[in-house]
């Protein structure tokens, strides 16, 4: 019996391998025992993979995607001039590790194959991945497996009753979950989660610690770094992104280090201390929403057989300092806790995965499917994906078994309870455990579909501050909150929209209405409100149907104006985004989207003549309009 398993991570995917009766052993693909998890599309469609696609990143960042299970929402992924479906995307990772599994076996593929995933993760998420298995040439059984279960399996033996506790804080997202042991294998007992938290986030908190050194010496420089307008500034912002995440990882080992920079910039030095002070809130986040997990069981954090650590950016020394500090329990880890979940998976029983809810409801934060309209880059136009262009590993109805693409349907990646392996819909299981009320889960308003004309721009997402609305316990507000906090005030603004227009909604002449958009893009729907903040500029705030309908809208309005784009990140009033600028013959526009919110703002100007660049659009934003200015 041959079996592989896989944890696609969102930067890096590690691969575990028994066979031949042998024990379970790490598969090393590229001579390293982790794989980047990253996309590269050349020219022709061609989807290259791993470390070979970070060297062809050096030439054309554009063509890149470093993270694609973040977008496992968006549908579509706009590489170059080529739109490529994320299941494509992940497809070609799971296809490299497979090639060189079935190379080592002597050109026998794996009998099964066990793909992790977050505890999360519904069943519009999982299909995805399984439909990836499928594209990528997985011939065997495909079993899925949680994450948080895999890693208990490999951490720890636990005695029926037993429990303990996953906190998987990987490079995208952090999760936490309990885990308990039942006579035929495992259980979630509770899990939860931050979308916002993972070890990109902790980067680029150090890359905005560094900016504030240098900038000074050089703002245009550093402007330039951070709204790359050519390929070498591509390159440079690229190489300065590696070097941070370098330095991060080298202040898990030492008190300092330094941070190369570019020219005109002087090396950086950086301290541990530096850096824990940056990513301290963030992390108590984290901790605190382990110990609201924990108690929400019915058990305290000293009944537990121990909480484990799980995921590269664990390695951080304040992580496990935080919490033992407020949970009072001191957590395990091992040498390599990215391999933990693959290692583990080979452990867990393959017909003992019990899900802590026994439904197909759709988890908080996940879509009820994921909605593909891709732009052809050509023609500006919305046909179905271009099989010349979507790459090597392309959705083949015929091959990709009961998990099709059918446009007929409402959305790519249906839910077939009868294969989709141990979720199936059924009686919940009776285990000797404290009793546990499960959480309901949210309302969500009607599933419409927003129709949009460009793949989803790259979310690049920083830690949230306190907002000035008191939404949720954080004080910020999220996805569901906007979504059902629709009342308007005397000029229009729902509380999410007057949070992101901030002191524009209080000093200028704003009216409900609109249609948003430019150039022809007016299919955003949503709730508008326009303003006037000059005579020669105005501001729409549009409230949208879905997270992905805000960042889809955005790229298809800015790239009506076929100009060259700027682009950047912005922060204020405890939200955070990227900011998107364009102008084309007098015409001045720029696009603003909120990191997980269906929010979107529009900045317009037509009397700026052929002086207008996207740069004085950009100005003028970050002046006048962004919030908190």
């Amino acid at each position: 019996m041959r079996v592989l398993s896989v944890d696609l991570g969102t930067s890096n995917t590690v691969a575990v391998l028994a066979a031949h009766g042998r024990p379970p052993r790490v598969v090393e693909v590229d001579g390293s025992s982790t794989m980047p998890s990253a996309v590269y599309c050349e020219e022709d469609g061609t989807l290259v993979v791993g470390r070979d696609a970070e060297r062809r990143a050096r030439l054309d960042p554009a063509r890149f995607e470093p993270n694609p299970k973040r977008r496992v929402d968006d549908g579509v992924l706009l590489l170059g001039d080529n739109v490529v479906p994320v299941t494509d995307a992940l497809a070609a990772v799971l296809r490299r590790v497979l090639e060189e599994t079935t190379r080592q076996l002597g050109g026998e593929p794996p009998d099964e194959v066990r793909l992790t995933h977050p505890a999360q993760w519904g069943p519009t998420r999982r299909n995805v991945l399984m439909s990836a298995a499928r594209l990528a040439g997985v011939t065997g059984e495909v079993v899925l497996v949680p994450e948080p279960v895999a890693a208990a399996s490999h951490y720890a033996s636990l005695a029926v009753g037993q429990a303990l506790a996953v906190y998987d804080l990987g490079a995208g997202t952090f999760d936490v979950a309990v885990v308990g042991a039942t006579q035929s294998g495992f259980t979630v007992l509770a899990e939860d989660g931050l979308p916002d938290l993972g070890g990109l986030d902790v980067d680029q908190a150090l890359l905005e610690h560094v900016g504030r050194q240098v900038s000074h010496r050089d703002p245009a420089a550093w402007q330039r770094l951070l709204r790359p307008e050519s390929t070498a500034d591509r390159r440079a912002r690229r190489a300065l992104q590696e070097d941070v995440r370098v330095a991060k990882e080298s202040l898990s080992r030492h008190a300092h280090t330094e941070v190369p920079m570019p020219e005109p910039f002087e090396d950086v030095l950086v301290n541990r201390s530096d850096l824990e002070a940056l990513i301290r809130p963030s992390l108590l986040r984290s901790v605190e929403l382990l110990a609201s997990t924990i108690r929400s069981t019915g058990m305290a954090p000293n009944q537990l057989a121990g909480i484990y650590l799980v995921g590269g950016a664990s390695r951080i020394p304040l992580v496990a300092t935080m919490i033992a500090e407020h949970v009072r329990v001191v957590p395990t880890s091992l040498d390599q806790p990215e391999t933990a979940v693959a290692l583990g998976a080979h452990h867990v029983p393959k017909d003992g995965i019990t899900p802590r809810s026994q439904d197909l409801t759709v988890p908080r934060g996940e879509p009820d499917t994921v909605v593909t309209r891709p732009v052809n880059p050509a023609t500006g136009g919305s046909p179905q994906a271009n099989p010349a262009t979507s790459g090597a590993h392309q959705v083949n109805p015929a091959s990709s078994g009961p998990y099709q693409v059918n446009p007929a349907m409402s959305g790519p990646y249906q839910v077939n309870p009868a294969v989709s392996g141990p979720y199936q819909v059924g009686a919940p299981q009776q285990f000797n455990f404290p009793s546990v009320t499960p959480r309901q889960p949210e309302k969500k308003g009607p599933n419409r579909k927003v129709l949009v004309a460009a793949g989803a721009a790259v979310v690049l997402v920083l830690a949230v501050v306190g907002g000035i609305f008191a939404f949720g316990s954080s004080g910020t507000p999220d996805a569901q909150d906007c979504k059902t906090d629709v009342a308007l005030d005397d000029k229009g603004f729902t509380g999410c929209m007057r949070l992101l227009a901030g002191a524009v909604a209080d000093n200028a002449s704003c009216k409900s209405g609109g249609t948003p958009g430019v150039g022809g893009v007016n299919s955003i729907k949503g709730t508008v409100v326009t303003c006037s903040v000059r005579d020669d500029y105005s501001v729409q705030y549009v409230l949208t149907e879905t997270v992905t309908g805000a960042e889809n809208g955005a790229e298809a309005m800015v790239r009506s104006l076929k100009s060259d784009v700027v682009e950047a990140r912005w922060e204020g009033n405890g939200l955070g985004g990227k900011y998107q600028a364009a102008a084309d013959g007098g015409l001045g526009l720029l696009v603003f989207t909120v990191d997980r919110l269906p929010l979107l703002g529009v900045v317009t100007t037509s009397t700026g003549g052929e002086d207008l660049t996207a740069d004085v659009v950009a100005d003028f934003f970050e002046r006048d309009v962004q919030p908190g200015t």
